[in-house]
């Protein structure tokens, strides 16, 4: 009468090949671990360049209301600075997006039938 586990056909298993399977496992969850660091990483340093960005934005624009000696110059620097920070905000959206699918990409490539 056959095992359970020749049913399941793993009846021929040697204790090698669990070792081998489980290797493997540990290798792509280590593959993926790193993939991940490696994404999330680029995403700070990428993050992190654009909270410098946000902060000459309002910068530049501090500097140009102390220079502007009219209301249509204060007027003209607040558009401008909105119109700026509205640029950067879709941008944020698209980058987020970017990295979010660059992320799940990497997690499904290491699943199986990836």
């Amino acid at each position: 009468m056959a095992s359970d586990f020749e049913n399941l056909g793993v009846g021929k298993l040697m204790p090698a090949d669990f070792i081998k399977l489980g290797k493997e496992r540990t290798d792509a969850m280590m593959t993926l671990q790193k993939d991940l660091l490696d994404a999330y990483e680029q995403a700070s340093n990428a993050w992190l360049a654009r909270v410098k960005s946000e902060a000459d934005l309002w910068s530049g624009l501090a500097a140009k209301l102390t220079k502007a000696s009219s209301a249509p110059e204060t007027v003209a620097a607040y558009h401008e600075g909105l119109a700026e920070r509205m640029r950067m905000a879709a941008e944020d959206g698209k980058k987020l997006a970017e990295d979010t699918q660059k992320i799940m990409k990497r997690i499904a490539d290491l699943l199986p039938n990836g």
